[in-house]
Parts: C-alpha cells; structure tokens; sequence
C-alpha cells in the first residue's frame, strides 16, 4: 500500500505565460527572488489533471489520514493521492480552489507566514503574488494549512537555504513563529523549504514533535518511508498526461 503526493506552485493560463519565463515574486518580507519556469503548470493541464484523478475515484488524503497511516497502522484507500500547494500564491485562489471544490477534493497548502501579503492584491500573471490570511481563510473548506517557516523560505543559491545555514536555536524559534499563526492548524506538518534540509533539521522537526515533513524528492510513499522524509513529485509546467497517469497510478 502506497500513496502519491503531488506538488504545485503556479498554474497560469498558456496566453500568460511562457515556458522559459521565470516570475519574480512579490511577498510581504523582505526578500527578492524568482520563481522558476518548472514551478508552473498550465491551467489547461491542471484541470485536465484534477478531471483524470475525480474521474477515475481517486481519494484525495487528509493529513490525519497519513498520520494513522504512520503512527497507528491505519490502512489508506487503494486509490490515494495527496495534493500538496507550496507557499501560497494569487493562482491557488484563482484557479486551485474553484477546481478543487468542484470535485470535492481536499489539499494541503504549505504556508510561509512571514510571505503571506496584508492586503488583497489585484492579480498579476508577470508576478508570483502571496495571498493573505483572509483569503486563506476563505479557502479552508478545501485546504488545511501546515509549516512552510515564517522568514526562513529563503536562499542565498540554488542548493543553500537559510534553514541549511541557521543554527537550530533560530530554526526552532521560526518554526515557532509559523505556528504561532492561528491559520496553521496542521502545526505538526512541514514542508523543507527549497526541498533542502540537512540531517539536522530532520533531528529538529522530531526533537519538537513534527509527525510528517515532506521533500520535493519523487516518487511514491509506503510504510517503508520515513515520515519526515516524505516524497512528492513536482508537477511541471510541460508534463503530459501519461507521465501524470504514470506518476499517479
């Protein structure tokens, strides 16, 4: 018995967006960077996506759902697939949340809490906008929320993090600051920013009672799996169907 979890950032329309276009993003901290084309993925191919999973009886996972799965030996629906959003774009609103409701399915959203914007901002496809708490709220008949850091989503290279260069005391106290946040309900749940962590940071997590803490590694998770080395499979802005069918089983 297994279980895919899929990951997505942006989707955009195909007349909004090229391929090779890399989006800056706009969030309340201080922090500049872009997010890359592989982040994205077509409307068109998510609703085609989200179509395949509703009409061939795919369960969409709730993290209590994984949780029983690990820690008390709970079975899990023969077809499940968890789906997973990272850190909380105007796209997720736009076109996620409508999809998903329309199905019926449930998703976790991975929030970074020093990102999320004060105010409502008007739509822009040129940039990768934060949602705010409000809008947030409003999605939470669909969505659950879990740690994505407060101020530590950020990176000094492609393969450095500040989660990877801070030492434990500071990462502890953002973790803090994330579930401090009334809007984080699934404050035992994480998400590596980047998909970077170190030995460390795993040994964090479990010293403070995270249950689940998932990478950007691919594949499919079983019993086998470390619960805090969760894999999800990133979902690209050029995959066709048959890679998605062939990812989700």
């Amino acid at each position: 018995m297994s279980f895919t979890t899929l990951l997505y950032h942006e989707i955009r329309e195909s007349r909004m967006h090229r391929p090779e276009q890399a989006s800056p993003i706009e969030v309340k901290q201080d922090y500049r960077d872009n997010l890359p084309p592989p982040l994205f993925v077509t409307l068109k191919n998510f609703l085609a996506q989200m179509e395949y999973l509703h009409e061939n009886g795919f369960h969409t996972l709730t993290l209590s759902e994984i949780k029983d799965y690990y820690y008390r030996g709970a079975g899990l629906p023969e077809k499940s697939v968890l789906l997973t959003f990272d850190d909380c774009y105007q796209s997720v609103g736009l076109y996620a949340y409508p999809t998903l409701k329309k199905y019926g399915f449930h998703a976790v959203a991975f929030v970074v809490t020093g990102w999320l914007n004060t105010q409502r901002k008007p739509f822009d496809p040129e940039k990768s906008i934060c949602l705010t708490v409000k809008e947030l709220e409003e999605m939470s008949n669909i969505f659950e929320y879990a740690n994505h850091t407060d101020q530590f989503h950020t990176r000094t290279g492609t393969t450095v993090s500040r989660m990877l260069e801070a030492d434990q005391e500071k990462t502890s106290e953002d973790l803090d600051r994330c579930n401090a946040s009334p809007l984080v309900g699934a404050k035992d749940v994480f998400a590596y920013p980047f998909g970077l962590y170190s030995d460390l940071n795993v040994a964090l997590l479990k010293n403070k009672g995270f249950k689940l803490a998932f990478t950007t590694e691919g594949g499919s998770n079983t019993k086998d799996t470390p619960p805090l080395l969760l894999k999800r499979n990133v979902i690209p802005y050029s995959m066709d169907m048959e890679t998605f069918r062939g990812i989700t089983g």
